[in-house]
């Protein structure tokens, strides 16, 4: 699998700086982590999802969740399960007979009720569960999560392969501010027990925000939800500090069609007008009508807290979070000198853009990130940004 691997050649060459590398679900758990980019969610009653994979439909995706939860009514649940096999069959027997090759198919998740449903799934997919890359476990807690990944060992035990886990953390105990902190606390040590089986950790603020009976609207981002950003700002403390840094993914953006606005658009005019001059005015008002302004606000601002990654709902969502996650020239020139000079020789540094100081110790954590995060999604040229993959319009 490769980021952008719909691009031609030479858009590769004219948009990239370093273009992104090649990796796998075999890949590792360290570099796999932050590969899922913006991951879709479906339910597993839509009965084209195997059709769409072989077919390339949705251009971009890199990985994909496959609901047994939320998304599936609670008197479908034997019929979703049926299906789910059905879509790993229709994905095996497609790279039999050559219509797809095995590493074309998106990073694949299946989001379980319980363990117990883990468990018979597992059995049912047979042999065919070598095409999915983990489980999600939903409404995680620190009472329930070692059961799900003690499941989890004992599937990959009879696999013979690593199956990977991602908890939501989506319940009251950790919304609630009188509960939140111990709770994080003993759901810590339950992740640091089973660490090498994390493979990421995914906020559900839709669920957060149903405690309270609130919703927020297409012009605003979680962000401006204060019970959210709070409990997000404590999610963020605990797991993403130094020396305990796991990879958090990003909340959904719930909206994708267009409406009347009542706020001024969000999105700035001076990435368009940058590279594309007065076109990019025109650019700008076709994706503002494409209804895209808002979630770019929230990407650049889930960013800035540290998520890495998104949970989406709709395929007009992969190419506008995946640009976004694309490194910039000048991120990329400031993370290498910092690692280059890590040698004790000197601590601070004037940026090659001389715009700002690059001091070695720290800003050496946030380098090895964006040295990461290079070679999965690549590198800018020094005057493109997301917007040049956005005008590629290979979203539908």
């Amino acid at each position: 699998m490769r980021y952008f691997n719909y691009l031609t050649p030479e858009e590769i060459e004219s948009i990239f700086y370093s273009p992104p590398q090649n990796f796998s679900r075999d890949s590792s758990k360290d570099l796999l982590a932050y590969t899922l980019g913006a991951t879709l969610y479906m339910p597993a009653t839509k009965e084209n999802i195997a059709e769409d994979i072989i077919t390339k439909k949705n251009a971009g995706i890199m990985s994909m969740v496959i609901c047994l939860e939320d998304a599936i009514g609670d008197y479908a649940i034997i019929e979703a399960e049926k299906y789910v096999c059905r879509h790993f069959n229709k994905l095996s027997l497609a790279i039999k007979n050559g219509e797809i090759d095995d590493q074309n198919i998106p990073l694949i998740f299946l989001r379980v009720r319980n363990k117990e449903q883990m468990l018979s799934m597992a059995d049912q997919i047979g042999e065919d569960i070598k095409l999915l890359t983990g489980f999600v476990f939903p409404k995680f807690s620190y009472e329930n999560g070692a059961g799900f990944f003690e499941a989890l060992k004992k599937i990959n035990t009879i696999l013979g392969k690593k199956l990977y886990g991602m908890p939501i953390f989506e319940t009251a105990d950790i919304i609630y501010k009188e509960t939140r902190m111990q709770s994080l606390g003993k759901i810590r040590n339950v992740l640091d027990d089973y660490n090498e089986l994390v493979l990421n950790i995914r906020v559900g603020a839709t669920d957060f925000s149903s405690l309270f009976g609130i919703r927020r609207g297409y012009d605003m981002t979680i962000y401006n939800i204060a019970v959210i950003r709070d409990c997000i700002a404590d999610i963020l403390n605990c797991f993403a500090r130094e020396g305990s840094q796991y990879v958090i993914s990003a909340p959904v953006w719930e909206y994708f069609s267009s409406g009347d606005r009542v706020l001024k658009p969000q999105l700035r005019r001076s990435p368009f007008e940058d590279i594309y001059g007065s076109e990019g005015i025109e650019i700008r008002k076709e994706l503002l009508d494409a209804y895209l302004d808002g979630l770019i606000q929230e990407v650049l601002l889930d960013k800035a807290n540290g998520f890495i990654g998104k949970t989406i709902i709709h395929p007009s969502h992969i190419t506008p979070v995946q640009s976004l996650y694309v490194v910039s020239h000048e991120e990329y020139m400031d993370a290498s000198s910092i690692i280059e000079n890590n040698d004790g020789s000197i601590g601070v540094m004037k940026s090659q853009y001389k715009n700002k100081m690059n001091e070695i110790k720290p800003h050496l954590n946030w380098a090895k990130k964006i040295m990461i995060k290079s070679k999965i999604y690549g590198v800018y040229h020094e005057r493109q940004n997301f917007t040049s993959l956005l005008t590629k319009k290979v979203y539908v």
